[in-house]
Order: C-alpha cells, then sequence, then structure tokens
C-alpha cells in the first residue's frame, strides 16, 4: 500500500519503519527542514557540544519492548536526570527527597521522622484534592508549596495553581530517602550520537522517502492508502472550530567557557525570576568533555500561531474543544491521528514509541482499514 505520513518526528518514523519492513510504500514529510521533531538535536560548531535544539530530551521507561527497539537503532549511554532548584537564596536537590526536606527545614530527620514531620505540616482538613494548589498544600505542605512549586507553577502554565487539575502534581513524587534520581523507570539512558542520529537510523529504509520543508496540502491524500498525522489535531481541519490550546518555550541561548552550573538542570522556584530553569547542554553527555558550554533560559508562554506547540493545556474549554475535533476526526475517513499533537496529549518519548509501534501492528492486523485514533485523545 502507499502510506502518506505527515511528520518525521518519532511516531512518523517508527509507523513508517515498521510499515516499511511490513512492504509498504512510505512518504514521510515534514514542514521542518529536519526529522527527529522536537527531540531533534545537533552539534555546536563553536563547542562541539550536543545541544537539544528545542530542550532536553532524557528517555527513561519501563517497556522492556521500547527500550530494546531504540537500542537497534543507537547505542544508549547511562544517564540519570538530577535536578537542582535555586529558590529563595538557596540551591536544593530535586524532586524533593530526605535531603531536601533535612536542608530546607534544617533538621536532620531519618526517613520516619520525615514523614512524620511533613504531614504535620500538611492541610489534612482537604480529603479530596481537586487543584493543584489543594494537592499540594495536602500532601508537602505551605512552605515547601511556596518555595518549590507555586512560583515555578506559574511561571509554566501562565496561570495560578488553583486553576489546574491536581493531576499535574501527582506525577511529581516526593521521596523519604535520598534517592536523587528525578525518574523512576528501569531502563534510563541518552543516545551517544544525539536522536537525530537514532531517528535518521530509523528511516533508512529503502521503502521510506523523506521530504523535508513539505507542507500537507490535502492533494496529496488522494494518491495515499491512508494518512498518518503527527501535526495537530485542530491544524488538520484548519483550526475552523478554533485552535487548542498550547503553551510553547522560548529559548535564551548563551555560552560560557567552563563550566557554567554543574548540573544539567536548575530550576528556578521563585516567581520573581522570569525564566522557569537553565539547562546547560554539555551535562547531556557525561561521557563526552568540552571546555566550552552552550545554555539555554527557559521561559514559557502561551502558544501563538506560528509557535512550536510544547504543552498541550487540556483545561475546560480546550477539553471542550477537543471533543468537537475528535468527533471530526471519527467522521475522516483513511486517517489516523498519532502522537503528542496528533492526540492532543502529553506523551513521554516512550509512550509514543509504544504507540507508534502499536498502531503499526493494528495497522497490518486490520489490513488497512483502522481507526482514526488507537488511543482516545478524550
Amino acid at each position: 500500500m502507499k502510506i502518506l505520513l505527515v511528520g518525521a518526528g518519532l511516531s512518523g518514523a517508527v509507523i513508517g519503519r515498521e510499515l516499511a519492513e511490513a512492504g509498504h510504500e512510505c512518504r514521510i514529510i515534514d514542514a521542518r527542514d529536519h526529522i527527529a521533531g522536537n527531540c531533534y538535536s545537533e552539534r555546536d560548531e563553536d563547542t562541539g557540544v550536543m545541544v537539544h535544539t528545542y530542550g532536553p530530551h532524557i528517555f527513561h521507561t519501563d517497556d522492556e519492548g521500547v527500550w530494546d527497539y531504540v537500542n537497534r537503532f543507537a547505542s544508549f549511554m547511562p544517564y540519570q536526570n538530577r535536578v537542582k532548584s535555586t529558590t529563595q537564596g538557596a540551591v536544593y536537590s530535586l524532586p524533593v527527597n530526605l535531603l531536601t526536606i533535612n536542608q530546607f527545614f534544617g533538621r536532620t530527620m531519618r526517613p520516619e521522622e520525615a514523614r512524620a514531620f511533613i504531614e504535620s505540616k500538611a492541610d489534612t482538613s482537604i480529603d479530596d484534592p481537586q487543584t493543584f494548589e489543594e494537592q499540594a498544600l495536602r500532601f508537602v505542605g505551605p512552605e515547601l508549596y511556596q518555595a518549590f512549586f507555586k512560583g515555578y507553577t506559574e511561571k509554566q502554565w501562565g496561570c495560578s495553581p488553583t486553576e489546574l487539575p491536581a493531576s499535574i502534581l501527582k506525577r511529581l513524587p516526593v521521596r523519604f530517602n535520598y534517592d536523587d534520581n528525578y525518574f523512576f523507570h528501569r531502563f534510563q539512558g541518552m543516545p551517544e550520537h544525539g536522536y537525530t542520529a537514532m531517528v535518521e537510523a530509523i528511516l533508512d529504509h529503502p521503502n521510506i522517502k523523506v521530504e523535508l520543508g513539505t507542507t500537507y496540502d490535502p492533494a496529496m491524500a488522494e494518491d495515499a492508502d491512508h494518512v498518518f498525522w503527527s501535526g495537530p489535531l485542530d491544524g488538520y481541519f484548519d483550526y475552523k472550530l478554533g485552535r487548542l490550546g498550547y503553551r510553547t518555550l522560548d529559548f535564551e541561548r548563551f555560552t560560557h567557557q567552563g563550566d557554567y552550573q554543574g548540573c544539567a538542570v536548575m530550576n528556578y522556584g521563585d516567581a520573581d525570576v522570569p525564566y522557569t530553569r537553565i539547562t546547560e547542554h554539555k551535562h547531556f553527555s557525561l561521557w563526552e568533555s568540552h571546555e566550552g558550554s552552550v545554555c539555554y533560559r527557559e521561559y514559557s508562554r502561551a502558544a501563538e500561531p506560528g509557535d512550536t506547540p510544547y504543552y498541550p493545556i487540556r483545561l475546560v474549554d480546550e477539553k471542550a474543544m477537543l471533543a468537537q475535533y475528535v468527533a471530526l476526526a471519527e467522521e475522516t475517513p483513511k486517517v489516523t491521528f498519532v502522537g503528542r499533537l496528533g492526540t492532543y496529549r502529553y506523551l513521554d518519548m516512550d509512550v509514543t514509541i509504544r504507540e507508534a509501534l502499536d498502531t503499526a501492528t493494528a495497522f497490518r492486523n486490520a489490513e488497512g482499514a483502522l481507526s482514526s485514533f488507537l488511543v482516545s485523545p478524550i
């Protein structure tokens, strides 16, 4: 069959590779001038540092099948994300752990003591937290909430934590030991030569044709037996019901001779610091050595037309519009919407790859008669 895949990021590349290996003819287009989507990485010419152009991407998963899959196409080096936070004039370890708690409160508590101490700080009158703020006050208390979560969250999401669902905070762990590994998955690492090289290897198949700098035209679908769309869901329908809300990031890039901050990621929890964090990219490649350094200050704001969308907002208004777009998509034959933008969901890389693999399998099993969504966005 002739398959058209819109987007040369992880979703398009993995689905394309799987279907190409099954004998299908795959045409992959991307409006950008490069492959790999937002996980695109490239070497800085002056310093030699591997830069994550659209912000850091750290691979972590418990899915052994996905881990084996990416290791087919890249050599992964051990890497654990150890984040620090500057707040109220001091530097702390994240996620909030026993070291953070002891340092912040000037104590020397053991795990059981710290657990009881934090519980004494918590607002136990909140039985069923509904908002981000209620979740924080119930489980970490006002001091840790103010220092590490409130200002950062306001900057990241552009609204009060009272307007955000509790589920956002539930993804952030609080540990009563000294484990400062940000993720808890079995498999964690970085591709030795960057994500671009990994995606390039995935796309290296005689049945795959990649066309960059190419914008989708509906006429292209006429020559395809099926379309996989990994662009914005609302964009497929030319935003006729309105635009779904996203947060985007602005990066202020700067260089430094030497080691700028001593870690890959430094969060800034204070509300009066305009950026959310600084990332120092050479620390994402610990097996390399560079004298120079490339850093990004990250600023979060509402996405406007033409911006790169990063985080789907998914609050009440967006969910109502999303339901309408999903209904339109389900009435659209021979098109399957995939990936973070196509399903308007925040997806880590491993989940994106798993869903892409499962989508390709479902397509083969359905003999081409695949539904609009493998996983419902609603």
